[in-house]
């Protein structure tokens, strides 16, 4: 089976959850309207789902106007700041910030069914913007360094991604599985998917050939 774009994923806040989507014009920061707000504690710093779960459970998605929305409500609505507050602690708060450190690494993570497939897991716990499917195993493990053509896009795949407790968060109730980490670390050597970055951006949508250059 030919390899092709299984599913496209956005998150317009950071570490809440996000959207899927059928099609994105991909460019050097990445899809258009991800992670361009981020939840921030009193000192200032950002606050994730590594820390606070409960953001998880919040859906994010870009509104028509382009701006993001929380469970549906633009989020700089009050009721939307009382919720984060009530995820993240005491004092937590949205703020927009579009520049490149918004990223945890790179702003693409591309994730591969037979990977995911070999841990039988739900592939929303590794949030991928970009899931391959028709990949063997795990060949993934093979791709640092090298490009793929998907879509109109060229990508180039850095390293593998070094994953962390936020896998352990079942996407619909939350409920903590610390065996999640243990087996990707024992099995995989703690590492699925890949932070890549965009060498030419391009149009991508679900079903687009991704062809390894």
């Amino acid at each position: 089976m030919k390899m092709r774009v299984a599913e496209l994923w956005r998150y317009p806040v950071k570490s809440l959850a996000g959207e899927p989507l059928d099609s994105a014009e991909i460019s050097a920061d990445g899809i258009p309207g991800d992670r361009v707000v981020q939840v921030y504690d009193t000192e200032g710093r950002i606050v994730t789902a590594r820390t606070a779960p409960r953001l998880l459970g919040l859906k994010a998605t870009l509104g028509p106007m382009g701006e993001p929305l929380v469970n549906g409500r633009p989020w700089t609505a009050p009721e939307v700041a009382a919720t984060i507050e009530a995820a993240a602690g005491a004092g937590a708060r949205l703020a927009r910030d579009d520049g490149p450190d918004r990223f945890d690494v790179l702003p693409l993570l591309v994730a591969t069914d037979g990977a995911i497939s070999a841990l039988g897991l739900d592939r929303r716990r590794f949030r991928p913007n970009i899931l391959v499917a028709g990949v063997n195993g795990l060949t993934e493990r093979e791709w640092p360094g090298r490009r793929a053509r998907i879509g109109e896009a060229i990508i180039g795949f850095k390293k593998l991604r070094g994953r962390c407790v936020m896998t352990t968060y079942d996407p619909d109730t939350l409920a903590h599985n610390p065996t999640v980490l243990r087996r990707i670390v024992q099995e995989m050597g703690g590492r699925l998917a890949l932070d890549s970055y965009v060498v030419r951006g391009g149009r991508i949508a679900l079903g687009d050939p991704v062809d390894l250059l």
